[in-house]
């Protein structure tokens, strides 16, 4: 981890692309895909559950590729392609066969493909307010994608984020506000989900036939009050993945893990704990 930064940790070129990654603890590797919104990194996204999880399992979150310290290459297209690409490629040069995946939000859909695309690559599957069913772009999701930086919008996005606002503090949204105007950070953030971005939604979405053979043992957890990510969503993913399980926060909104951080690491580690389901 830098001194100065904690967001910046190792690096490993993955397909052509300098990943910032952290890669914490030791046992099973369990590895963490952030959300998307703006200035987002694995640090920003997992800081507060890296440190328990990596009491009892290997713990590795990169920044996606578009996002925190990751190379921006100039002119590169973002698709699920490209990120399911770079999980896969992250866990060869780390020479991990095998891990849990844990994805949030935008993180979720990709850890959904991964589980489709490359089922033995994953022991089991972590989804908390996933994206990666079609659902009618919310007005929650449309703010964060349409994010433009000033520390009013930030504050915003904050709210829409946080169902506690006690959470969204002046310094919290400075924080963000900085990072997310980091030279490029804002250049391939708004190349991501431009509008109308109903289709940003659709192109994350993977096959009801393909969701529903997911043989994986599943975990999803939803905030009840999200304004990001409609509890449709998990609601549908629970329906379709037979070896699943929802967990449902109340008094909770898009942060599951920074709202319930505790109730998150329990719930998280009993289920990554326990022996599997044949």
């Amino acid at each position: 981890m830098n001194a100065t930064n904690p967001e910046i940790a190792s690096t490993v070129t993955v397909n052509g692309i300098q990943t910032n990654y952290h890669d914490l603890g030791s046992g099973f590797p369990v590895l963490m895909i952030h959300g998307s919104g703006p200035g987002v990194s694995a640090w920003a996204n997992w800081r507060l559950v890296m440190p328990y999880l990596a009491k009892s399992c290997r713990v590795i979150a990169p920044d996606m590729a578009g996002f925190g310290y990751t190379e921006r290459a100039c002119g590169q297209h973002y698709d699920l392609d490209l990120w399911v690409d770079q999980v896969v490629g992250l866990m060869d040069a780390l020479g991990i066969a095998q891990a849990d995946i844990v994805g949030n939000s935008f993180g979720g859909a990709i850890a959904l493909a991964l589980a489709i695309r490359h089922p033995t690559r994953l022991r089991r599957l972590v989804l908390m307010g996933s994206v990666g069913v079609s659902f009618d772009l919310s007005a929650g999701l449309d703010a964060v994608w349409g994010y433009t930086p000033s520390l009013d919008n930030m504050r915003r996005l904050l709210d829409i984020f946080a169902f506690n606002r006690q959470l969204v503090t002046d310094d919290l949204a400075k924080l963000r506000y900085e990072a997310s105007i980091r030279p490029g950070f804002q250049e391939s953030f708004a190349a991501m989900f431009p509008a109308p971005r109903q289709r940003g939604v659709d192109a994350l979405a993977s096959r009801e036939s393909d969701i529903r053979a997911i043989p994986h043992e599943t975990l999803i957890l939803h905030g009840r009050d999200d304004r990001v990510i409609p509890l449709s969503t998990s609601l549908t993913l629970n329906q379709w993945i037979a070896k699943s399980q929802l967990h449902v926060f109340g008094c909770c909104g898009h942060w599951v893990q920074i709202e319930h951080t505790a109730r998150f690491v329990r719930l998280l580690s009993d289920f990554l704990g326990e022996e599997m389901i044949s």
